[in-house]
C-alpha cells in the first residue's frame, strides 16, 4: 500500500457487532483470504525502542507516527511479513516486506539480519528498524472477520478475542500466555476507505450513531503489561 487512506475505528458490544455483521453480509463480500468460516486469525508482534517511544507517541497522539510490527495469519507462520505502519492526519499507510522465518526469528530475539541481496525496499525498512534500534515488546493476538466492496477500497473489519502476551521470544511458535484486553463481548470495527466512503456503506454500518474511538491494539495490549 503506497497512498494513505481513511481508517475509522469503533468500539462495539455483541449487539451491535451481530446486526452490523448481518449488514455486511448482505452487502460486501468476503475477503479472498479468510479460512471457510469468513475469518482469519492474526499474530502481530510489535517493536518500540528502549524509550517506548512509539508507545508515548500513541499516548499522545503525535502526528505524523509510525511503529514496526512482525505479522502472519492462521498459525503459519512460513508467510510473515514485516509491516511499518504510518499515521498521519487520522490515515494510515503501510509499508512491508516479506521475511524469512529464520531473518523473523532473528528479530524477535534482538538481532539483526544480513542484508546483502536483499531487495531495496526490504532493505530500506530493516535499516530503519535498526537505526530505531527496536526491540520486540507485545505479541497481539486476535480474530478478524474481513469484508470489501470495491467502489472507494472500502475494507470493513471485526476483530475479536483480542489477546496480549509479553513472551516475545514464542512469537512463532503461538504457544504463549495470552491475556484478554476488551470487556466480554466487546469488539472493534474498522471501517477503511480511499477518496470517498459510499454513502449507503456509512448509513449502511450506522457510522454516524456509532462513537469513534482512537483505539490502538499496540498501546492497548501494553498498557497490560506496563
Amino acid at each position: 500500500m503506497n497512498s494513505f487512506r481513511h481508517e475509522y475505528k469503533y468500539v462495539i458490544d455483541a449487539a451491535q457487532r451481530q446486526i452490523l455483521l448481518i449488514r455486511a453480509s448482505g452487502l460486501m463480500q468476503r475477503d479472498v483470504h479468510a479460512v471457510p468460516d469468513g475469518a482469519y486469525l492474526i499474530r502481530s508482534l510489535y517493536f518500540d525502542d528502549d524509550r517506548d517511544t512509539c508507545f508515548y507517541e500513541n499516548q499522545s497522539g503525535t502526528d505524523p507516527r509510525s511503529k514496526f510490527r512482525i505479522r502472519y495469519y492462521n498459525d503459519n507462520p512460513a508467510m510473515l511479513r514485516l509491516e511499518k505502519k504510518i499515521k498521519w492526519h487520522g490515515m494510515t499507510r503501510k509499508e512491508s516486506c516479506t521475511l524469512t522465518p529464520e531473518e523473523a526469528a532473528l528479530l524477535t530475539e534482538g538481532g539483526f539480519p544480513v542484508t546483502v541481496g536483499m531487495s531495496d525496499d526490504k532493505k530500506r525498512l530493516l535499516l530503519e528498524w535498526q537505526r530505531r534500534a527496536l526491540r520486540p515488546k507485545v505479541i497481539v493476538t486476535y480474530r478478524r472477520i474481513p469484508f470489501v466492496y470495491p467502489a472507494g477500497n472500502v475494507r470493513v473489519t471485526f476483530d475479536e478475542g483480542i489477546t496480549s502476551s509479553d513472551e516475545t521470544r514464542r512469537f512463532l511458535t503461538q504457544d504463549y500466555r495470552q491475556r484478554p484486553v476488551l470487556p466480554l463481548g466487546q469488539s472493534i470495527l474498522e471501517v477503511k476507505w480511499d477518496g470517498l466512503l459510499p454513502l449507503h456503506i456509512k448509513d449502511m454500518m450506522q457510522l454516524d450513531t456509532l462513537r469513534w474511538s482512537a483505539f490502538s491494539k499496540y498501546y492497548t495490549c501494553r498498557c497490560i503489561h506496563l
